[in-house]
């Protein structure tokens, strides 16, 4: 058995942080599935045992079980030093994964969901919210990047692991054209696509029960 079993489906980009992460690093891990379209997570038995919180990913590390990915990013560079920040990065390292799961993330991942899963189809009120928001989110990262190849500096950190972690599903889902929108995002997302061990998401987390897609266009 792997050192790392990461407990995840192929269609959580939360999951695919740390999926990324790891394989990247080198480090020994295997996928296991989880039934999230048929709502295993919302289980009783499946949260007392695996995660209280109800969410992927869970990483299995040394008899634990690790839940919120940004939390499981820091453990496992302060575990094996990869992808680490500096001393002297650690607070811009912070600030940006808090930015990450407060609104990079968080407001692209709904806005996801809320377009290509739901059954019906979304309020447009709520999409054109959503997608606001993660504009005004992106031409941030967008401004940031302008000037560095990737979120600290002239080298990859777990922060463009965590920000990355939904930018590579296909644009048929997100509804954002990104090298068209933000190119500065797009040519950052192409230069991790090039580290040893990238995949894609469905490619890099063939497991589980993600939901099905329904693209309301």
């Amino acid at each position: 058995m792997a050192r790392y079993r990461l407990h995840c489906v192929g269609a959580s980009g939360n999951s695919f942080k740390v999926a990324l992460f790891l394989n990247c690093a080198g480090l020994d891990w295997e996928p296991v599935g989880v039934d999230f379209a048929g709502g295993e997570t919302r289980k009783p038995d499946w949260r007392a045992a695996t995660n209280v919180m109800g969410e992927v990913p869970v990483l299995e590390a040394d008899g634990r079980l690790l839940s919120q990915s940004g939390a499981i990013l820091l453990w496992l560079v302060e575990t094996h030093g990869v992808f680490a920040p500096t001393r002297e990065e650690a607070f811009e390292a912070m600030r940006w994964l808090l930015f990450d799961n407060h609104k990079f993330t968080s407001s692209f991942a709904q806005h996801r969901f809320q377009r290509c899963f739901m059954p019906e189809p979304a309020h447009p009120a709520v999409l054109a919210y959503l997608r606001a928001r993660t504009e005004s989110a992106f031409s941030i990262v967008e401004r940031h990047l302008a000037d560095r190849d990737f979120m600290l500096g002239d080298r990859p950190t777990i922060v463009d692991f965590s920000l990355l972690g939904y930018l590579y599903y296909p644009t048929e889902e997100t509804g954002f054209d990104l090298a068209a929108a933000f190119p500065a995002i797009n040519a950052w997302r192409r230069r991790i696509a090039e580290l040893p061990g990238w995949k894609p998401p469905y490619e890099m987390m063939p497991v589980g029960n993600s939901p099905p897609l329904h693209l309301h266009l």
